[in-house]
């Protein structure tokens, strides 16, 4: 005979939640790593109006600074230097010996952006705003 009788060994029925706390984990990893992704930024001013047009370059002194497609990436007044803290030095000095004279940076369009993003840079921690990027027309 078949009994139904109430077995206290017997599974009781519900809801399984393990997949459910899986799932929630993974979730929580992903977002834990990649939600707190820092973003770098320089800021850059550029001509906003289609029609605006290019300034020649000026007969006033000016330094040169050269960014390059192969190493050595830096170059100043056409010397170039194997490690940026040699131009970022050479630099300091040429600006400090002529603080009026502008800084005018001529990059190769082929050349690496980040040689020049690190210029920027250091041009930034020199609190040097005021510098001219030649363009070809």
């Amino acid at each position: 005979m078949i009994n139904a009788g109430n077995d206290e060994s017997a599974q009781s029925f519900g809801l399984d939640l393990t997949p459910l706390i899986d799932i929630i984990f993974i979730v929580l990893v992903f977002l834990l790593l990649t939600a707190n992704t820092q973003l770098l930024s320089l800021p850059v001013d550029v001509p906003t109006e289609s029609d605006s047009s290019l300034s020649p370059l000026t007969q006033e002194k000016h330094i040169a600074i050269n960014v390059l497609v192969n190493d050595p990436h830096w170059a100043l007044e056409g010397k170039s230097y194997n490690h940026f803290d040699d131009f970022e030095a050479a630099f300091i000095k040429a600006f400090n010996d002529n603080p009026k004279a502008k800084v005018v940076i001529a990059a190769d369009k082929t050349a690496p952006v980040q040689p020049l993003m690190t210029l920027l840079a250091a041009l930034q921690r020199q609190k040097i705003t005021n510098t001219q990027i030649l363009m070809e027309p």
